[in-house]
């Protein structure tokens, strides 16, 4: 793996930007190796992500938030920047399903994914098997509508004592509280058996077949207090017929809901995404 940087910044869209940053680390013999950017006319804003080796490069990470403050205060810049060399800490949270915690799984041990995964909590016994395989702790957690609190707090302490840096919902049948998702801002991702905005909630499939439509689709989002209405990270569709029943809705499903959610952790460890309102840009 590369030593890099990556600066991920959005801000008012004025002219001078991508002079300014460039220039900055120039000026610190910076060889850029990655440069993407997004203007987003409507919003009046500039988004921009830009990856450098660190090989050479003269200023000391542990002093680069003092050197680049002015710069971003006299564009009002919102900003982070990150390391290639980081492992976020992932936990995964999952109830009875297994195909999406699988995927991760397994592309976790076949080195796609760089982070480590202390833990993976879930609030049934059925996919403890596949943790022992991978040798990750596994937390049973049970949730019910009289002990959720109790629940929230229990898991929040395993989270706690594990410095988790991000959560994903591997399919994990529970609404999280507000005050659990305040903890992780924009740092929980889902995955949804539907192409939202459509069939938003409980029963997608269910509710597609009875709809008759001729495509069923997966998205990724972050988890927001507003159920299945966070930032959307990524999303696929395929094509279904009058001849498939159900069952076959939801095996087709599951085949996407691992793909999508796959790539939107990915792309969250590798700092492409950008999130600015209710919505994401994705630098590929």
């Amino acid at each position: 793996m590369r030593n890099t940087a990556v600066l991920s910044i959005v801000c008012p869209d004025r002219k001078g930007l991508v002079a300014a940053i460039a220039n900055f680390l120039l000026a610190h013999d910076a060889n850029i190796l990655h440069a993407d950017q997004h203007q987003d006319r409507e919003a009046g804003l500039f988004l921009m992500r830009v990856e450098w080796d660190l090989s050479g490069f003269d200023l000391p990470m542990t002093a680069f938030e003092a050197a680049f403050t002015p710069i971003a205060a006299a564009h009002q810049m919102r900003w982070r920047v990150a390391l290639s060399a980081f492992k976020p800490r992932m936990a995964i949270f999952v109830s009875q399903r297994d195909h999406c915690l699988a995927d991760l799984l397994y592309r976790y041990h076949a080195g796609e994914l760089h982070c480590a995964i202390p833990l993976i909590i879930s609030n049934h016994a059925d996919t403890r098997w596949l943790a022992e395989t991978y040798q990750i702790p596994f937390h049973l957690v049970a949730v019910t509508k009289e002990n959720k609190a109790a629940a929230e707090a229990e898991q929040q302490a395993l989270l706690t004592a594990q410095a988790i840096d991000f959560v994903v919902l591997a399919r994990y049948m529970q609404v999280l509280s507000p005050a659990f998702i305040a903890q992780y801002p924009q740092r929980i991702i889902n995955i949804h058996h539907s192409f939202l905005p459509a069939f938003h909630g409980a029963k997608p499939y269910q509710r597609a077949f009875e709809r008759g439509v001729k495509l069923i689709g997966a998205t990724s989002h972050f988890v927001t207090e507003t159920l299945d209405d966070g930032p959307i990270i990524e999303q696929d569709v395929t094509r279904i017929s009058h001849r498939d029943d159900l069952d076959d809705l939801v095996q087709k499903g599951a085949d996407l809901e691992k793909v999508v959610l796959s790539r939107a952790v990915r792309w969250y460890i590798d700092n492409r995404i950008l999130v600015y309102g209710n919505k994401t840009v994705v630098f590929d």
